[in-house]
Parts: C-alpha cells; structure tokens; sequence
C-alpha cells in the first residue's frame, strides 16, 4: 500500500490507474480497464509534463512522475475526480 493506494493483481477486474507522484504524494490521475490506453495516457502525461519542465523547476515546483499500476474501484477514493494533465499547475495535485 502507498499513500492509500492499494496495488493488486491484475485480473478480469482489474483496472489500470495512471498514477501521479510528486515526492512522497501519489495520487490517481485516471482510470483504465486496459493496461494499453493507461500506458498511452501516462505517456501523453508525461509529454505535456515535460513541456513544462524547464518552468516548473524555474519556480521550484516539483516536476511529478507517471506511473501506471493496477487497482481495484473498491480503493479509489469515494469523491475520486480525473487529475488533469497539468492540474499540479493549478492547485489540483493537492
């Protein structure tokens, strides 16, 4: 278990979680049935992320990491929301 995630072993209902992790912080930014479209979406996350990069360590953000592991519905938060992309930008990480 990290920071509330619960990671499994992939099965018929298993789902894919693209997450995001800046230092100690993980959180789910969204939620596939196929591992495939998860890797896709970490990988454009990683894109738009990296387009910033050169700002975010200008102001001394941190530049978050994408990650994709399985997980449950059950252990997704119950107000769980999609992250945005770039939503660490605007207070959404948090």
């Amino acid at each position: 278990m990290r920071d509330g995630l619960t990671l499994v072993r992939a099965d018929e209902d298993t789902l894919w979680a693209v997450v995001a992790s800046v230092g100690k912080a993980h959180r789910v930014a969204e939620v596939f049935r196929s591992r495939d479209k998860a890797l896709e979406d970490r990988d454009w996350r990683a894109r738009e992320v990296r387009a910033y990069e050169d700002f975010l360590r200008r102001q001394k953000q941190p530049v978050p990491h994408y990650s994709v592991a399985p997980i449950r519905r059950s252990d997704l938060p119950r107000k769980w929301a999609p992250l945005p992309a770039l939503g660490f930008l605007r207070g959404h990480f948090a």
